[in-house]
């Protein structure tokens, strides 16, 4: 008979509708489930389906995300709202809330685990749970503290009419005091008799964050105990790589283009269209918005559906991304050069700092051409100084085990 099952539970709340989050919380579960019993809540999304079929335990939440609320989240992916992170009304917040405070009465989790599920960020502290966000060095008050944070989309007009260095202190001083976006969870607070949150970084991070990338990527000089360097969380799907992408010729440099649906259709067909006659082959899983764009797809490019990033990436020579988080740490450790089209404030600080260490060129998504970053891609395709800085942060990458790191964080601190 086999001895009863003493191992403690972590609660993973993974925001279903990103890919990016729900790999996050997956790799890192995969890397604990020895240490502990693997509880995942999820509300929905196209990515839920991940969780089960990674085998573990899901409670599907309620109320689930429906497609007029996915149609919200994205156009906040897309940086077309002013709000890129609170996508809930206070209803649907509080309801949230006593859904989750009812399962942490029941579970009694060691620790909760999130990036982006903003709900249990305070369901946590209600239930004196030890809440643990990811998130990464392009996210914390040290960054915008040291107005790292570049302007944002349409904002960078106001350059011609003010000093960019005066703009640049503006943005990251509301960053940090950005209390607005946290009332309604403020409201919910109040009614548990608890503290006010200053401001959303505050209200964000948990009694420990794990950064999802090294100390050498943004090079802040220090920063507060409870944040702790894990490396690259970037997903790592187990699916097969498509045959004609396995057997692309390599007789030409590769680009990868992913910049996926969360950008322009528009643009993308016209950087796809413009990927003709070039001397490099293409491969860009973007299926999807070629066929509804009807696009003339070049002899040269490589069309898919979704691929394995961490299989194709390192296949390619240059990557064209939006810069979030994953797909930046995936092309870095994949050693290629990045041409990035930020689509929100997160994504264009990933880019900005690229580019600062010097293997990366970003343009404004609202002011960006296709006949831009296809030059782009000739000139890193031919920059031996992109291509030895990437090199250099690679091998600082490679150090690092994320998944391994955050594992042995959480079993230090919480088994």
């Amino acid at each position: 008979m086999n001895e009863m099952d003493t191992r403690k539970t972590l609660l993973f709340a993974a925001a279903g509708y990103n890919l990016a989050e729900t790999s996050r919380m997956l790799e890192i579960a995969k890397a604990s489930k020895d240490n502990f019993n693997i509880l995942f809540i999820c509300y929905g999304g196209k990515y839920e389906h991940l969780i089960e079929e990674s085998g573990f335990a899901l409670q599907k939440m309620e109320p689930r995300i429906t497609k007029e609320r996915m149609k919200h989240i994205y156009r906040g992916l897309r940086g077309e709202s002013l709000n890129t992170v609170n996508y809930f009304p206070y209803k649907e917040i509080r309801q949230r809330v006593a859904g989750e405070l009812d399962l942490l009465g029941r579970v009694k989790p060691a620790a909760v685990l999130t990036g982006w599920v903003l709900s249990i960020a305070l369901s946590a502290r209600i239930a004196k749970t030890p809440f643990v966000n990811v998130l990464h060095s392009t996210t914390i008050r040290e960054f915008y503290k040291a107005n790292l944070q570049p302007l944002p989309g349409r904002t960078a007009v106001l350059a011609k009419i003010l000093p960019q260095k005066v703009l640049v202190s503006l943005i990251n001083t509301l960053i940090l005091h950005s209390g607005p976006i946290v009332r309604p969870y403020n409201k919910i607070a109040a009614k548990h008799s608890m503290r006010k949150f200053h401001d959303f970084i505050d209200f964000i991070e948990g009694d420990h964050v794990l950064l999802a990338d090294i100390p050498e990527f943004a090079n802040l000089p220090e920063i507060r105990p409870h944040l702790h360097f894990v490396g690259p969380l970037y997903a790592k799907i187990d699916l097969p790589v498509p045959e004609d992408v396995a057997k692309i010729p390599k007789d030409k440099p590769i680009v990868y283009c992913a910049m996926g649906s969360s950008g322009s259709p528009k643009l993308l067909k016209e950087i796809i269209q413009g990927f003709a006659h070039k001397p490099y082959r293409v491969i860009a899983p973007v299926k999807g918005i070629t066929e509804e764009e009807n696009v003339d797809v070049p002899d040269n490019v490589i069309v898919t559906e979704f691929v394995p990033a961490h299989k194709v990436n390192p296949m390619a020579d240059i990557s064209v991304i939006h810069g979030g988080q994953n797909t930046v740490m995936q092309a870095c450790i994949s050693g290629t050069p990045i041409v990035g089209i930020g689509m929100h404030a997160e994504q264009e600080a990933n880019l900005e700092t690229c580019v600062r260490k010097g293997f990366a060129i970003h343009f404004n998504r609202y002011f960006v051409k296709a006949t831009d970053i296809i030059g782009a891609i000739d000139t890193l395709l031919h920059d031996q100084k992109a291509k030895e800085a990437i090199a250099e942060f690679r091998t600082q990458l490679k150090k690092w085990h994320g998944p391994e790191n955050a594992a042995a964080f959480l079993k230090d601190h919480f088994a």
